[in-house]
């Protein structure tokens, strides 16, 4: 199992990012896919999750109604469309298979002005 996330950065408060997982080494197609997030000195928080075929999605009242997961499964990549970004948000995220523990080596994103 390979995961590789980009797409972070810095951004200013109310800003958006938008987070890419290109993924190799199972069948991606049939593996629900969530993303993560850590913040320094604090646990795993879940961000989002997706189903295999990509038209139901789950988020925690946190990211709800501000991120957006989505896939393609023609090219192994899941997303994670970032909105109204908030310094809270602040962490590294990563991408998993939901069904597993393991992590990409993910992604910075820092919001600050």
């Amino acid at each position: 199992v390979q995961l590789v996330e980009s797409g972070g950065g810095l951004v200013q408060p109310g800003g958006s990012l938008r987070l890419s997982c290109a993924a190799s080494g199972f069948n991606f197609s049939a593996e629900a896919m969530s993303w993560v997030r850590q913040a320094p000195g604090k646990g795993i928080e879940w961000v989002s999750s997706i189903n295999p075929g990509g038209d139901r999605a789950g988020y925690p009242p946190s990211s709800k109604d501000r991120f957006t997961i989505s896939r393609d499964n023609t090219r192994n990549v899941v997303y994670l469309q970032m909105n109204k970004l908030r310094p809270e948000d602040s962490a590294v995220y990563f991408c998993k298979k939901t069904s597993s523990v393991e992590r990409g080596p993910g992604t910075q994103v820092t919001v600050s002005l």
